[in-house]
């Protein structure tokens, strides 16, 4: 079965803002000689990476909504400061997906499959701005 991780995208107030500061790090990490490869960093190793890999994504809730996706592509192991921490390796691919109220929590949880909103057709995100699609969705419209 085929297993997704939710995941708060702490700072960002849009999908294009969670894009330009993946695309910054992402030429940090190449200046410095590193993978060109997009990573965001977590406390924890997923126990159920296998069920991951499998053609599962990490879902980004943005301003108390989910928003989009990145396919996950891989796990690695690496230390900051000392403290182990695990590296999750995600498809640079943005896809957003038709927006869900989701609360806070800490940390990263798992999401089934049965679970996961439905990603957005090309025409379903050419009809509204992005900025629009959120605030319809806040005001439980769309």
């Amino acid at each position: 079965m085929t297993l997704h991780l939710l995941k708060l995208c702490v700072g960002a107030e849009s999908i294009e803002d969670l894009a330009r500061w993946q695309k910054k790090r992402l030429a940090e990490r190449k200046k410095r000689g590193g993978k060109a490869e997009v990573v965001h960093r977590t406390r924890h190793t997923p126990r159920r990476a296998a069920e991951l890999l499998a053609g599962g994504s990490i879902y980004w809730v943005i301003k108390g909504q989910i928003a989009v996706r990145q396919r996950l592509l891989g796990f690695r192991p690496m230390v900051k400061n000392g403290e182990p921490h695990c590296a999750l390796i995600l498809d640079p691919k943005l896809v957003p997906v038709a927006r869900r109220y989701h609360r806070p929590f800490q940390g990263w949880r798992y999401f089934e499959l049965r679970d996961a909103p439905r990603d957005l057709a090309r025409r379903e995100r050419a009809a509204l701005p992005e900025p629009l699609r959120a605030e319809l969705t806040e005001l439980g419209l769309l």
